[in-house]
């Protein structure tokens, strides 16, 4: 069974009560069901986590590439600064989908660069939690493109 690695970034937690006016009402918690539901429909496996801290992301992503198929990830903040989550996503050469709830290029300025999206296979940005729903649909789609099967 394909499994697929789903990693929530910092302050995600605080979805639902956190700016509703950039990342809407809905709570992570309801998020993450949503992506269970989704995934017993495609009959694929969904581990998710979420940190706020760089270096326990950066981990998790290492420790995927002998346990997961692909990556779904938003990054969150560290979209934007960290180059040790590029790097771990080059190194475990897994198909990582890239999501943000916003339409990060429709913000501030320093939103609009992605260190994560060179090494991402692609990127889905400005649908709120659909995002996340096609993010797994789109790892899915690939994985069963290059010969996965689910």
């Amino acid at each position: 069974m394909v499994s697929i690695l789903v990693l929530h970034g910092p302050n995600l937690n605080l979805l639902g009560s956190r700016e509703q006016a950039i990342y809407g009402a809905t709570s992570l918690k309801a998020i993450d069901a949503a992506i269970e539901a989704l995934a017993r429909e495609l009959k694929v496996r969904v581990e998710i986590r979420q940190s706020n801290l760089e270096g326990e992301l950066v981990t998790w992503i290492q420790e995927a590439r002998d346990r997961f198929d692909a990556i779904v990830i938003n990054p969150a903040g560290y979209t934007h600064t960290s180059v040790a989550i590029r790097d771990a996503i080059a190194a475990v050469q897994l198909p990582t989908i890239e999501v943000h709830l916003s339409n990060i290029y429709k913000r501030e300025a320093f939103r609009h660069r992605s260190y994560i999206a060179p090494v991402a296979l692609g990127q889905i940005s400005g649908l709120g939690s659909a995002s996340y729903l096609l993010g797994l649909r789109a790892a899915v789609n690939h994985l069963q493109a290059a010969g996965g099967t689910t």
